[in-house]
């Protein structure tokens, strides 16, 4: 099963449009997607507006590939489950977003090998085409690293320890 998630705050259409515009062209019976408050109604794609949390650890955790804007939930989510995971950042300039942090934290993650990062949707229909390449980044721990909450209590609490 493909999962497409938007997140939870707003609807995503360009990218909802995509995937469903695909799935119709290619036969795909296998794709869901948490759309939000959506304007686009998908036409071959089964759909809900939105998933309680449980419902969505569940779609994620079936899912082969999971497909999604750049919002560090649910690249968190993906990675924590070690699901390849093919990103759309939203645009600001689209005011999909309120600026192009998406985009920024697409990319980084795309250097890090992390995410497959889709720009617009014309690219993300030719990845969708070639999801056997999407492969997942290797799971991540749930939490942060030793390493790091040391360095944020130091600069929160810089007198503790001396």
């Amino acid at each position: 099963m493909i999962f497409v998630t938007v997140g939870a705050q707003m609807a995503f259409d360009r990218m909802i449009k995509a995937v469903d515009q695909w799935a119709g062209k290619s036969g795909r019976t296998d794709v869901f997607a948490q759309i939000g408050p959506a304007e686009y109604t998908p036409r071959h794609i089964a759909h809900t507006g939105f998933l309680e949390p449980p419902q969505f650890a569940e779609r994620a955790k079936a899912a082969r590939v999971i497909v999604a804007h750049a919002g560090m939930g649910s690249i968190i989510t993906a990675l924590t489950m070690g699901k390849p995971i093919l990103v759309m950042p939203r645009r600001g300039d689209l005011r999909e977003t309120r600026n192009d942090h998406q985009i920024a934290t697409a990319q980084r993650l795309s250097e890090l090998g992390k995410v497959v990062v889709a720009m617009d949707e014309e690219e993300l229909i030719e990845r969708l085409g070639r999801l056997e390449e999407v492969s997942a980044a290797g799971a991540i721990g749930p939490y942060a690293q030793d390493s790091l909450i040391a360095a944020v209590r130091g600069v929160v609490f810089p007198t503790q320890g001396r």
